[in-house]
């Protein structure tokens, strides 16, 4: 009789082994499986777009901006950039459902399916849950927040300029194309947006801190957030974003 309890433990605690190993392993492999969203946030001028363009190439996932969007669906008056256009022309925000429409139409015309890296979306709460819906548990999402000194900030803005072709963010000041107002990858000229200056920015930042700011929280609560200096050197900043995207 102690011999077939024995046996009968044994196999019990055999199965729950093997069981609690394929749980493991399927665990694994779902995460694995799981798609890289990489969310770059931080206040206007902070260097989303210019890390959020290296990080690309790094990671080999395209870098979407939902500003590049909007410009591209009203330029080729797709459905989406007409119904945009309407909202803009009225002077109301554009519903997070339209831009979210838009960006997940992108997403599938061009197949990305190991992920992409968001520079200027969500830009509020309500944005960032609509996207985990569409998302629907699919993805593993990092928000990867740029903190920068507001002096610097301003310092950066005002000089900074881009590519009128392939959008190539530059800065006078801090990373200067090799030939001035000349875009070093195409030889287009380069343009300043007539929001850099001082008095918008400042206004930006306000709606920035009421609108923007509180994904902070959002994400930290989420045990999705990694915070990331960036008030050093272009190449210290990409350093600390790799460190905390733990891939260096």
């Amino acid at each position: 009789m102690k011999k077939i309890i024995i046996y009968l433990l044994f196999f019990l605690i055999t199965a729950l082994g093997v069981i609690f190993m394929h749980q493991m392993s399927s665990s694994k492999k779902n995460i694995k499986d799981k798609e890289l969203v990489v969310i770059m946030l931080g206040p206007p001028g902070a260097g989303k777009g210019t890390h959020g363009i290296k990080l690309s190439a790094q990671l080999n996932l395209p870098h979407i901006s939902t500003g590049d969007l909007f410009r591209e669906n009203i330029k080729k008056e797709t459905d989406l950039g007409k119904e945009a256009l309407k909202y803009i022309k009225e002077g109301n925000l554009t519903p997070d459902n339209l831009v979210i429409d838009m960006l997940f139409d992108h997403i599938k015309k061009n197949n990305y399916k190991n992920g992409y890296i968001l520079d200027g979306f969500p830009r509020t709460v309500n944005q960032a849950q609509t996207l985990e819906n569409r998302l629907n548990n699919k993805a593993k999402i990092i928000a990867l927040s740029l903190d920068i000194d507001k002096s610097l900030l301003l310092d950066r803005i005002t000089n900074r300029v881009m590519c009128s072709k392939c959008h190539t963010p530059y800065n006078n000041k801090f990373m200067p194309p090799k030939k001035e107002g000349i875009c070093d990858k195409c030889g287009a000229e380069l343009f300043q947006r007539k929001d850099d200056t001082k008095e918008v920015v400042e206004q930006r930042l306000v709606a920035y801190n009421n609108e923007t700011k509180p994904l902070i929280d959002y994400y930290n609560k989420k045990d999705e957030l990694k915070s990331v200096d960036a008030n050093g050197s272009m190449e210290v900043v990409y350093s600390n974003l790799l460190k905390a995207l733990d891939l260096k």
